[in-house]
């Protein structure tokens, strides 16, 4: 984590860093990157929250430990956003208890960046945080994953689809076939182009921005691209290994394999985040190298600097109906329920 951040220092120097943990640590790691001193300030945390530890254990650690001190920072206003590698189920059931969720938000998302053939990345969302969904709920994911699009897409539009079985109106449960009707009746009020869904083959194809499904379904969807990631380029490597013809080939080719393993990278893809809460918190693969924690931060800083919460607020007020607005037995059900797994400087709390 330390050296991330200071690879993130190194690329830009106006952040700030709050580092949340065992104080002797970090000031052992921060003696390996004597330029972060003055960019750092660090808070004593004698507890940590394990990476088995259920949700509900979790939070009643929140005032002792690195991760809920790291939230508290940003609902204390001592930083502005959130960075973890922890727990992702304990990260999200303390935030959501700190920060609480947007009004006209019942419930908050997990969403991800992927690669595509296309020339931006997939924003995909709920990847786990919900793993059942009602109509109201995939329409707010796709408002807020239009506006985190436009962020990191730049694309004035971005292109929303709705993941189901197929592609044809009929196909899917009631509730997604209702949340696409009311997508496509709003979509002319805000800055989306919906068009109905999306088949899992074609998540990475490049012909969509954002894709929008129930936790369940979308973290299935995840660990089978992930896992089928990790089968290509075993795949490959197996078969440049076979034989000296194969590994002759291997290094005419090597251009064209550097470039897919650097499109598959996850590191160069690094940073979840919770969509939905009232802050900015972000979640890295806890595996990330050094690489991978300062791609993180580089997206935390962007959506502060973007204000990614005030443009999603924006969209719903534009939307002005009851419809995609929370109601009380929403808000209640919500906060019970725990998840399953500009130039000025900004402080990330990690």
């Amino acid at each position: 984590m330390v050296a991330g951040v200071a690879l993130a220092h190194q690329r830009d120097s106006r952040t700030r860093f709050l580092l949340v943990g065992d104080e002797a640590q970090i000031a052992l790691a921060l003696n390996r990157h004597a330029e972060l001193r003055g960019a750092c300030t660090i808070l004593h945390a004698a507890d940590v929250i394990s990476g088995d530890e259920k949700p509900s254990q979790a939070i009643r650690r929140a005032r002792t430990t690195s991760m809920g001190l790291a939230v508290n920072a940003v609902k204390d206003g001592e930083a502005a956003a959130a960075l973890s590698a922890g727990n992702t189920g304990a990260l999200m059931a303390m935030a959501k208890l700190a920060l609480r969720t947007m009004p006209g938000i019942d419930r908050p998302a997990l969403a991800a960046l992927l690669p595509t053939l296309g020339d931006t990345d997939l924003v995909m969302l709920d990847l786990g945080a919900n793993t059942e969904c009602d109509t109201r709920n995939l329409v707010q994911f796709a408002v807020m994953g239009a506006a985190y699009s436009r962020i990191v897409t730049r694309r004035a539009q971005p292109r929303v689809r709705l993941l189901n079985i197929g592609s044809e109106d009929i196909k899917g449960t009631d509730t997604l076939r209702d949340a696409a009707g009311l997508l496509k009746a709003a979509s002319a009020e805000l800055d989306m182009a919906f068009d109905g869904f999306i088949e899992a083959d074609k998540l990475c194809s490049g012909d969509v921005d954002v894709a929008v499904s129930d936790g369940f379904s979308g973290n299935i969807a995840l660990k089978a691209i992930e896992g089928t990631a990790r089968f290509v380029a075993d795949l490959l490597r197996r078969s440049f290994s076979s034989s000296l013809r194969s590994k002759f080939g291997f290094l005419i080719s090597k251009p064209a394999t550097d470039l897919l393993k650097h499109h598959l990278d996850p590191n160069n893809h690094n940073g979840a985040l919770f969509l939905g809460l009232n802050g900015i918190v972000v979640k890295s693969h806890g595996s990330a190298n050094a690489l991978g924690v300062a791609n993180a931060v580089a997206v935390t800083v962007r959506l502060l600097e973007e204000n990614l919460t005030e443009r999603i607020a924006a969209d719903l007020a534009r939307l002005g109906s009851e419809t995609f607005r929370p109601n009380a037995s929403a808000i209640d059900s919500a906060a019970s329920a725990l998840p399953v797994d500009s130039g000025s400087s900004e402080e990330v709390g990690l």
